[in-house]
């Protein structure tokens, strides 16, 4: 069997599946002209139809009827960049507390951007929260009110981490906790916040790896050996998040899942409930 350029060995899929997926925006098309058509190949039809089935068949976006006509599932369209391709902005944020809607704040912000695979340098800075910080997180983060004293408040590094987060996937480890004092604190400051993706690496290591005792990051960073510096603080908590991240992007390409929105489709087929949770106590994780 030959095979053109994007099937030789080490070929993205997902580069074929957005060709399979062009081609049958225009209507079902059957197995063996598929992969003449969208995979490049020749040969035998056994061949050729266990290489489309192959790259197709778990992908739930993508049909088959008994007659082997393929067809795109309603609703969906040519798939998206590769999970490794996009650009994430990791984020860790320290706080005052846990409940964002009681009016905690933030005392250290790090945004930690990551493109094609690869980690750049971030944004990371205290935050004069103008109120105490208790006791407690104090000796969980470090971070001491004279600390923050000098530090400028949320409204002094808004902009920067505003920019830091546009075009970005949204990344966090416990994402419904940092992204909600995130977005609350842009509103306070500019009047208003993005709406980027949304990717939980609570969530992904739950999905990914079932039957590991724990999630948190100690128990994940340790799973894939991933070193942690400053532990609880929000630089050092989101580089590890970051990469955290490359593994679990690796893990779901391994296992078929090439881009953002089959990861969420994915992650809501096989939710678990306890990864939607919101903790309300502080700085955990």
């Amino acid at each position: 069997m030959s095979q053109g350029r994007d099937s030789r060995p080490g070929a993205p899929a997902p580069g074929l599946r957005r060709r399979a997926a062009g081609l049958l925006e225009r209507g079902p098309v059957h197995t063996l002209e598929l992969a003449e058509r969208a995979l490049s190949l020749r040969g035998p039809a056994p061949a050729l139809s266990a290489a489309v089935f192959s790259l197709l068949g778990n992908d739930g976006r993508f049909r088959v009827d008994a007659q082997g006509m393929w067809s795109l599932a309603p609703g969906e369209g040519i798939p998206g960049p590769p999970l490794s391709h996009l650009s994430y902005a990791v984020v860790d944020v320290e706080t005052t507390g846990g409940a964002w809607r009681r009016g905690d704040r933030v005392t250290e912000v790090a945004v930690v951007p990551l493109n094609n695979g690869v980690i750049r340098e971030g944004l990371g800075t205290l935050v004069n929260p103008g109120r105490r910080i208790p006791p407690k997180i104090q000796g969980l983060t470090g971070i001491t009110d004279p600390m923050v004293a000098e530090a400028p408040p949320f409204e002094g590094v808004a902009p920067q981490v505003e920019a830091a987060l546009a075009g970005r996937v949204f990344v966090a480890h416990n994402v419904q906790f940092d992204w909600g004092f995130i977005r609350t604190e842009l509103l306070n400051a500019l009047g208003e916040a993005p709406e980027p993706p949304l990717l939980c690496t609570v969530r992904l290591g739950r999905f990914l790896l079932p039957g590991l005792r724990r999630y948190n990051l100690d128990a994940l960073t340790r799973h894939f050996g991933i070193p942690v510096h400053q532990r609880h603080r929000a630089y050092g908590d989101a580089l590890a998040t970051a990469r955290l991240l490359l593994h679990l992007l690796r893990e779901a390409e391994s296992q078929g899942i090439p881009d953002l929105p089959a990861l969420e489709a994915a992650l809501q087929r096989r939710s678990d409930p306890r990864s939607r949770r919101t903790p309300v106590r502080s700085p955990r994780r």
